[in-house]
């Protein structure tokens, strides 16, 4: 219904919705005080669930991102015309991940959606590792908080452009 919701993922906490209601991604980069200029990951349980958002991909770029699947990966692909100006920030690409986090899993089965997944903190501070420091760190702004463990030990995933194979954030 366009809620937000707080979700446990492989390293962070992260805040999430679905990707076409602009509403509820305008509530989430508002809590961020993040431009839309930066764009946002999409998360899912399949990449049935992200085809939606990517343009077509050849076999070889194919073969990578599910070789990297799932897990804590993020790729940067050429985005589909599907894909909301406010998801890619504007770029003619987009940042995808399939999770094998078991919560992430199950959110997304559930909605059967790609979800956008950002991290639960405000732009330029620590993200939160679980539930409570999401929660006191919004005030009362997620409509819903999902409870489940992060890995304390992992940083938050590493964004690979998927064309030129370029690390553009290091886990």
């Amino acid at each position: 219904d366009g809620g937000v919701i707080a979700y446990p993922t492989e390293a962070v906490y992260g805040l999430g919705c679905i990707p076409e209601y602009d509403f509820a991604v305008e509530r989430i980069l508002r809590m961020k005080n993040r431009p839309m200029s930066q764009g946002l990951v999409l998360v899912a349980s399949s990449i049935d669930q992200l085809m939606p958002y990517m343009a077509p991909l050849t076999p070889d770029i194919m073969k990578k991102l599910l070789l990297g699947w799932p897990g804590p990966l993020t790729w940067v692909v050429p985005a589909s015309a599907a894909a909301p100006p406010w998801i890619t920030g504007g770029r003619t690409s987009v940042a995808v991940r399939v999770s094998a986090h078991p919560v992430v899993q199950a959110l997304c089965r559930s909605v059967d959606h790609a979800l956008v997944s950002t991290s639960a903190n405000r732009s330029g501070r620590p993200p939160a590792r679980n539930r409570f420091t999401a929660l006191q760190g919004f005030n009362q702004q997620v409509d819903l908080v999902l409870a489940g463990d992060t890995d304390p030990q992992k940083q938050p995933t590493e964004i690979r452009d998927a064309l030129s194979n370029t690390v553009l954030r290091s886990a």
